[in-house]
């Protein structure tokens, strides 16, 4: 995927791909005793590899603990992750690996590469005005004066749906949906190429959530905007994403577009995270499989032998216990469409999304 000039500089083959993410591995370590020895380590991101299409919005599904946080917080560097590569394309064509950037170089890049973080009252610094707030990636930058950062972040806010006016105040004036708009605006300051939405609607209410994934759509339209859109609610993830990467336990089980995915499940973790997204038709609901889960998620610093998933699959095999299945294409599908089942062409799985209710959306 990865070819070099003759100046040395990384270039993707695909030049669709905003960003290549190979391996991606980030084990914390776990200390014990009074020296604080290592004695092990959770595999919060254990070798997932994904790609995201310029303009595309994948969004990163799994239950709480499975690790697509850590994902997302890896990609911005707010950890120094522990091996693979993350191959974001610059504006100008050059390929940069986020994995092993450090220093000016990581400063610079930081710029395109911005993050909304779920709870919209802790993410707002309380001592600052809404203008120091969003401005301050801006004045750290040094490149813009007091007045031009002025009209930009008035122009930002009053994008996001607030007035100019907002700026000279703080954060505890706001509500929940308010103050995740002023944060929206601040990941919009620098104008930046990618944005990881890190649980973006969750902390709000239904009537407000709509009206914030409304908003992301228009800015993505507008600004250019590819998102990585994390989330446990895979009723927001179909209304808002092009494709979907299921994750359990640090790893990929899944990878598959909206209407495959909700139509015709691969994974048995994935028909189980669909049997619980609510079915308003009550004809429909009274056809829906249950699917019930046995145990608990797997401990990330002592995963079970085999597959992950093993233990609580209700069609797991002998080979499921010994042999972990690699994230492979599906037969008869798209290079896309890829599983990490022993058993993926053979299973027929329940989805919540039927051919017709497809048909109808096109």
């Amino acid at each position: 995927m990865v070819e070099q000039v003759a100046n040395g500089v990384e270039t993707l083959q695909n030049s669709e791909h905003l960003l290549e993410v190979r391996d991606l591995k980030m084990h914390f370590p776990i200390r014990r005793g009074i020296f604080a020895q290592v004695v092990g380590h959770v595999k919060a991101v254990d070798g997932v590899s994904f790609t995201i299409k310029r303009g595309e919005t994948l969004g990163l599904v799994g239950e709480s603990g499975c690790g697509k946080s850590t994902v997302g917080r890896c990609i911005v560097r707010a950890y120094d992750v522990s091996g693979g590569e993350m191959l974001f394309q610059q504006a100008n064509g050059h390929v940069a690996d986020l994995a092993n950037l450090s220093g000016d170089r990581l400063r610079l890049l930081r710029k395109d590469i911005r993050m909304i973080f779920q709870d919209p009252y802790s993410s707002l610094n309380p001592r600052m005005t809404v203008f120091d707030n969003v401005s301050e990636a801006l004045q750290v930058s040094g490149k813009m004066s007091r007045n031009e950062m002025r009209d930009r972040v008035a122009y930002l806010l009053q994008r996001v749906g607030l007035r100019p006016e907002c700026m000279t105040r703080y954060p505890h004036a706001f509500s929940g949906g308010e103050r995740q708009r002023i944060v929206i605006a601040r990941a919009l300051v620098t104008n930046p190429r990618l944005i990881i939405a890190d649980e973006a609607v969750s902390g709000l209410d239904v009537s407000i959530r709509a009206q914030i994934l409304n908003l992301l759509e228009e800015l993505q339209a507008e600004f250019q905007l590819t998102y990585l859109f994390i989330s446990h609610d895979l009723s927001v993830i179909r209304h808002i994403c092009d494709r979907v990467a299921v994750m359990y336990v640090g790893k990929l089980v899944e990878t598959a577009s909206i209407d495959d995915l909700y139509r015709s499940p691969k994974h048995p973790y994935t028909e189980a995270l669909l049997a619980s997204v609510p079915i308003t038709d009550p004809r429909q609901r009274k056809e829906r499989v249950r699917v019930r889960l046995k145990g608990e998620v797997a401990d990330p610093s002592n995963p079970p032998s085999g597959c992950y998933f093993h233990p609580r699959c209700p069609y797991a095999q002998e080979q499921c216990e010994k042999l972990e299945p690699d994230l492979i294409p599906v037969k008869g599908s798209s290079s896309q469409r890829l599983a990490a089942c022993h058993y993926a062409d053979e299973l027929t799985l329940n989805g919540v999304i039927r051919d017709a209710e497809i048909e109808a959306q096109v």
